[in-house]
């Protein structure tokens, strides 16, 4: 594949962001931002970051206007709670000819702080909520944006197994870009104009994920693991649409794809979340000791408080809200989602 003559930027060096710089490095120079000047110096110094090895066509950076400068293509990986932060910076630097595609699977809430969320009868609406590529176009003067979403478990994609992702736009030019850096021989990359579909499906999966990692931490097996995917693919849909997505990406690589392998994998930090949570200790005690974030945990919350803002019957986020922040057993939530009176199968096509 011919190399792309210009570098390309990813700002985050966290395991994401990280595998990402080292597929692009198979199309063009890349250059990676991290905040931590010890992290670039590390990376810079034995081209290793996070136990992995790290192609030598990659350059850490913490100088946000080197990156503007140098590349017209940009993939922000960031934590969602740090997002609007990092593209406040990140904005001053940025101009029209920039293309911004975001790997960031959860929401932004305008105007609210985090301990917000910690109140229980804060009200949320559809107007507080933002996707990352809603922040990226508030805080900067870029007009193509697009998103990363799909099964890319970080391990895995490191470890040289084949994986695929799509990525989401409103422009074609955008897609291309996405193709034209990360295709390889053991990556594919899919498009869809669905853009908030994408970013929808993207950070609702990783609450089934959560269910599906309590399950389990409970020693149960895939029946009732497939059980919880279908029907939690059936809720993702339902909030979609109540969001102002169409149904169609969340039947795709970007929705039922994700969600199986973020569902399914000990690789996924929401699965691995919920095993804990099943085997006794509390949130607090498995976000303290977690290395990164779990953003379904977060995501969680914010769905709830939606779904209570618009009398959304979301069986499966209300029952698992229950058990991660309201101390319900988990075998008592088990009980009721086995009980719960669904009606017809598939009721979304």
């Amino acid at each position: 594949m011919a190399t792309l003559h210009q570098p390309v930027g990813v700002i985050g060096a966290g395991s994401f962001g990280t595998t990402v710089a080292n597929m692009l490095a198979c199309n063009a120079e890349v250059l990676l931002f991290s905040r931590k000047t010890a992290t670039v110096e590390e990376i810079n110094r034995t081209h290793r970051h996070l136990g992995a090895d790290l192609s030598h066509r990659i350059i850490a950076t913490s100088d946000l206007s080197e990156l503007a400068r140098h590349c017209t293509l940009l993939f922000p990986i960031v934590p969602s709670t740090s997002f609007r932060r990092m593209m406040q910076a990140l904005g001053p630097f940025l101009r029209p000819q920039h293309i911004v595609i975001h790997g960031t699977k959860g929401f932004d809430l305008k105007g609210l702080e985090e301990d917000d969320l910690n109140m229980p009868h804060q009200n949320i609406t559809r107007a507080q909520v933002r996707t990352m590529s809603e922040v990226v176009l508030e805080e900067s003067s870029v007009v193509r944006v697009g998103c990363l979403s799909g099964p890319n478990l970080a391990a895995e994609i490191m470890a040289g197994q084949p994986a695929a992702t799509v990525v989401g736009s409103r422009f074609r030019e955008v897609i291309q870009a996405g193709q034209r850096s990360l295709n390889s021989p053991l990556f594919h990359v899919f498009g869809s104009y669905d853009l908030l579909g994408a970013e929808l499906a993207g950070a609702l999966k990783n609450i089934i994920a959560l269910g599906s990692g309590i399950l389990g931490g409970l020693g149960l097996g895939r029946n009732i693991q497939g059980l919880l995917i279908a029907r939690g693919l059936a809720e993702m849909v339902y909030f979609g649409k109540s969001l102002g997505a169409s149904s169609q990406a969340f039947i795709g690589v970007a929705g039922i794809g994700d969600l199986v392998a973020t569902a399914t994998s000990s690789s996924s930090r929401n699965y691995s979340f919920g095993v804990r949570l099943a085997q006794g200790e509390t949130a607090a005690q498995i976000r303290e000791t977690m290395p990164e974030l779990a953003e379904g945990v977060r995501t969680l919350r914010i769905a709830r408080q939606l779904a209570r803002e618009y009398k959304l019957h979301v069986p499966i986020t209300s029952t698992l809200h229950a058990v991660v922040f309201e101390g319900l057993a988990v075998e008592k939530a088990l009980e009721y989602l086995m009980s719960y009176p669904y009606g017809v199968d598939v009721d979304f096509l």
